[in-house]
Parts: structure tokens; sequence; C-alpha cells
């Protein structure tokens, strides 16, 4: 028999929105981890807000939104805001209650610039990874290093000459103090960008460089870091990260790609008493490593295990959609990039522990 469609709406509702969300819902894992992170920021909060005043929204709130934008793709804060007023789900992680009234997409930027200046991203990705450690689910040896291209939010035609004289022959920034095009241009609209290309078949845009450093057990990130657009900084950025990760862990093996196959980036590591996992170049005429490490299981296997931190890379671009930056300046980008490994991380911290 065919139901008659009746429609009346209801003036109340019973139940709390912690029941319209099942229990093996992914998300509810997730928002545990990441009030167990947030609780240690409590003392940070406390000192960015003043006592005085009207309340603002809740940093726990706005953190929790921004982990649903990276998690669920959303593409503005507009969006996540109109999202968040019909939708149960992310009221419920958010924290919102069913009538509660949903902020307006301006407090984001506003309450931005107290974010950074708490380096609220940097400290709650230091907790997440600080929580993976207490599961026991970092390695404390083994690492793998790389970088990526993010597109920066500037036209090409914003990149143009600087004003004043360029500088002297010999006080580039190139190779024996050669001058290059950064030297003397730079993006009017995002003066941090820089115009770059990955290979001779892809074009030249405006990028920024951002790096990572990931463990080998389960693919956690453990280190972020954003940079200008160069093969060398992005070794000499690894290196410091690098060194940073020394002195908390046990560091004894390193896995990077062909581009870390260079003299120093090699030397810094045997500094380090680190075994640098590189391939060799067949080009290459003298190989920097012994060429005995390419025959030893280890190497196979960090080599296999390097494929994290290409996961990461990936769900960063096509997940958080990270692959344009929609802010301008290293500072922001950071931001962002350091907020997305950490919300990376607590997905794969659930889907581990929801494994135990």
């Amino acid at each position: 028999m065919r139901g008659d469609e009746q429609f009346q709406e209801e003036m109340f509702s019973y139940g709390s929105l912690s029941q319209r969300v099942s229990m093996d819902h992914p998300l509810r894992r997730v928002r545990v981890l990441a009030d167990e992170a947030m609780r240690e920021l409590e003392p940070r909060f406390a000192q960015m807000y003043s006592r005085l005043g009207r309340p603002s929204v809740p940093p726990e709130q706005m953190l929790r939104a921004l982990l649903l934008q990276m998690l669920y793709s959303v593409r503005s804060e507009r969006m996540l805001v109109e999202q968040m007023e019909y939708n149960l789900l992310f009221r419920w992680f958010v924290g919102l209650g069913m009538s509660e009234r949903v902020w307006d997409a301006t407090s984001f930027t506003k309450n931005r610039d107290r974010l950074l200046s708490g380096e609220v991203a940097q400290a709650f990705f230091t907790s997440v990874v600080a929580a993976a450690r207490r599961l026991r689910l970092l390695s404390d040896e083994h690492f793998t290093v790389d970088g990526t291209l993010i597109e920066a939010w500037a036209s090409e035609k914003s990149y143009q000459e600087k004003p004043g004289p360029p500088p002297s022959k010999g006080q580039g920034s190139g190779a024996d103090g050669a001058l290059l095009k950064s030297d003397t241009h730079e993006s009017i609209t995002d003066p941090d960008a820089r115009m770059y290309r990955k290979g001779l078949k892809t074009g030249w845009k405006l990028q920024h460089m951002a790096h990572a450093v990931s463990e080998n057990q389960h693919g956690l990130v453990v280190a972020t870091a954003v940079s200008h657009c160069s093969p060398k900084a992005e070794r000499q950025v690894a290196i410091t990260m690098l060194r940073r990760l020394k002195q908390t862990a046990n560091l004894r093996v390193v896995a990077a790609d062909k581009g870390y196959h260079e003299k120093d980036f090699i030397e810094a590591m045997q500094q380090m008493s680190v075994a640098a996992h590189v391939p060799s170049y067949k080009r290459r005429r003298r190989c920097l490593v012994d060429p005995e490490l390419y025959d030893q299981p280890e190497y196979v296997a960090s080599q296999k295990k390097r494929k994290w931190i290409e996961r990461f890379f990936g769900w960063l671009k096509n997940t958080a959609s990270l692959r344009k930056t929609r802010h301008r300046g290293h500072r922001k980008l950071h931001w962002n990039f350091t907020l997305a490994a950490a919300a990376y991380n607590l997905v794969r911290i659930a889907t581990l522990t929801a494994k135990a």
C-alpha cells in the first residue's frame, strides 16, 4: 500500500544531537582525540583573550570547524557556516546546540590573527603528535622527509619588476652570486611566492614550497615547514627540521627522493650520524653514499615506507583542498598547512586505534 506524503513542521524536537550521530561514526573518535589535544591548550587560550568585554566565539569551536572544513573538503568558510546551519553532524562535532545560532563567516577572519599570534595550530599539532607517541604509534628511529608545491593565491601577472636598482653583479641568490629573476621580480599580491616549475614539461606558476617529515611506522606527520621554492631551500629546510627532530627522537634513518642526493644534505646527515637512504642518479659519475647501501634490506624497506608521505601530500591537496592556498604569505600558509597535518594525524590515529 502506498503511503501518503504528509509533511508538517515540528515545533519541538525530542532527543539530543549526540543521539542522531551513530555510535560507530568515524568522527566520534576524531572528536575525542581533538578534545584531548585542545584540553592541553587551555592555558594558551586563557592568555589570548581578555577577561573584559563580550564573550567571543570559543576557540575550541573555531578549531573544530576548521578541522571539519579540511575533513569534508568544504571550499570556503562561508560554505562551512552554511553547512553548520543545517548539518546536524557538523553542529554536533563543533559543539553547537540544535537551536544555537551559528556565527558569521567573518568571525574566522577576525579571529585568525589571534590564533596566528598564539601559534595555536603548531601547539595543537604538537599535542596531537604527543598523543600518538603515548599510544606508541610513532617510530623513534626511521623517518621520511619530502616537500611539495602549493600554488599561491596570486596571478602570474602580479609577478613584476621590483622598484629600485637591481642587485649588483655577484650579489644575487644564484650560484656564485648569479642574478636570478627572483632577485629582480616579485609578486605584488603575494611577495612570498616565487615563479617555479616542477619539471621541464610543466608550466611556470607562482608557488610556495611546503615541507614535512613523517615517521615510517604508520606514516604520521611529525614536523612541518614552509619556504620559498628552491631545490636548495628544500634541502636546507629538511636539514633544519631533522636537526630539531634529533633532539627529541633517536633519529637513525631518513628516507628521501633523488632531489636530496646532494652534497649538502648527505654531509649534514653524516654529521648527525644519520643514514640517508636516497636513490642514486643513473647519470651521476660518483655516488655520494656507500653503494653497498642499495643492496641492504633496510634501504628497500625505507623506500617502500616513503609512500606514506606521498599519501599525506595527496590527502592535503585533494581532501584538505590545499592544492592552492586561500591565503597570502608564508605565515598563514604554514598555519593552515600545520593544521591540515594535525587533521590528517587525527584521522590516522582514529583509524589505527579503532583496529586495535
